[in-house]
């Protein structure tokens, strides 16, 4: 790779991989490996990116926390002006801990438990999300029984499929979904909520899932939500003020994938609801973090088996499962520079499992024993979803700012995997 930037802040510095100002040798030096690393430079970057096509239109930011929790992180986020979008009273407590107010906080999420609705009412939060009909009518009676009115705002499935979500578990909006209420079910949801007591219908909520690189599928889904809006309206109810319209902005793994076209969707929002008299929401995760993070790994040995030769790294699955879960593409090079000629190999980790890879047949150079590799566009989606599988402590977490890092989430220890166990239980009989 030659001199310039990578993504944003990370270049090659006299042919080193640097973060922002840092080397990610030195990181990898003090802190080991494996180990996410992530700028606060790319995530305030990208932020701009995101505000600057909005101006104009009466949005708010929302930070989709599931792509990445990390308290420091979200910190970042929070100074940026955003807000968040939580999908579990775990991620609300982290949210708060990270100084939003619940006034900033809208709560999502499918399959909300009694100890989340009383969560969301004791944290006053913007709205909840609410997905199914059931959940409206269980969280009138939370709300009832604690003389609370809940700010509601119905996801709606509108039926919609991304068609460039590149794999399935990445689509929420098209019908036989889990997400949302089918938009048939809609008006006569809106109804329900308002007739309920202790519920507040706010909003109208939509998410289609991640990745979407076509317009065309974003704006069919928010005509069809304002449409639904309409008819709610024509039905005598006034109260709706918001619209959520999700995220899902696409970030380029590869130099073949396409970039979001902010413009485009901006422009959506604008002809849909501009004359609408409604606050619009957007939930941006993945676009804001991906490019921000890096996982460093060393290579632990080098073999070949038939036609196939293997680079075993440190890193698992069970730090980075994207590639084996979603199939996902993961630029993956040398950090200092190397004239080594190109190899097919796969990328493999220490798991016992098959799955677990990296890359697969991917062309890069032929590196030995001990080379220290980043694992670009690894900010989303990352550590949230890693694990301790084969009894693997977590990897550590580092936030660069500029010229100065730190660490912000210490490698788990053996006596972490075990913290919460107990060899002799408390034994209870009937």
């Amino acid at each position: 790779m030659g001199e310039g930037v990578l993504t944003s802040g990370l270049r090659r510095r006299a042919g080193e991989l640097v973060c922002d100002e840092i080397p990610l040798t030195t990181i990898a030096d003090v802190v080991g490996t494996p180990t996410y690393v992530y700028s606060a430079a790319s995530v305030r970057a990208a932020y701009a990116r995101l505000a600057a096509a909005l101006e104009g239109t009466p949005t708010h930011i929302h930070f989709a926390m599931k792509a990445n929790s990390n308290l420091a992180l979200l910190q970042v986020v929070r100074e940026c002006g955003a807000g968040v979008d939580v999908v579990s009273a775990g991620e609300l407590h982290r949210a708060r801990l990270a100084g939003f107010p619940g006034a900033q906080i809208v709560f999502a999420g499918v399959g909300k438990t009694r100890l989340d609705l009383e969560y969301a009412l004791d944290a006053d939060v913007q709205c909840v999300n609410v997905e199914s009909e059931e959940e409206l009518e269980l969280l009138s009676e939370v709300a009832s029984a604690r003389g609370a009115v809940a700010p509601v705002s119905l996801r709606i499935n509108p039926g919609v499929l991304n068609v460039t979500a590149g794999h399935a578990y990445i689509a929420t909006g098209e019908e036989g979904s889990k997400f949302g209420i089918p938009i048939g079910r809609g008006l006569a949801a809106a109804q329900r909520a308002a007739s309920l007591p202790g519920i507040a219908l706010v909003g109208l909520d939509m998410h289609i899932g991640s990745q979407i690189a076509e317009v065309a599928a974003f704006a069919d889904a928010q005509q069809r939500l304002r449409g639904l809006l309409n008819a709610v309206r024509d039905s005598g109810i006034d109260t709706v003020r918001i619209i959520d319209v999700g995220g899902g902005f696409p970030v380029a793994y590869s130099d073949f994938e396409p970039v979001a076209d902010l413009e485009g969707f901006a422009r959506v929002l604008r002809d849909t609801f501009g004359d609408a008299g409604v606050e619009l929401i957007v939930e941006p995760g993945r676009f804001l973090v991906a490019e921000a993070g890096v996982l460093l790994t060393r290579v632990l040995y080098r073999k070949a088996s038939g036609s196939k030769h293997f680079m075993i790294v440190d890193a698992g699955m069970n730090d980075l499962l994207r590639p084996s879960h979603y199939e996902a593409h993961h630029e993956i090079e040398a950090v200092l520079p190397t004239m080594a000629p190109l190899q097919t190999v796969d990328v493999v980790g220490p798991v016992c499992e098959t799955g677990d890879f990296l890359a697969l047949d991917r062309a890069m150079p032929d590196v030995g024993t001990g080379t220290l590799l980043a694992v670009r566009n690894a900010g989303a989606y990352g550590y949230v979803m890693s694990s301790t599988y084969n009894s693997r402590p977590r990897a550590a977490e580092v936030l660069v700012d500029g010229d100065r890092w730190g660490v912000v989430t210490v490698r788990e220890t053996f006596d972490d995997l075990v913290r919460n166990e107990h060899l002799n239980p408390d034994w209870r009989s009937t």
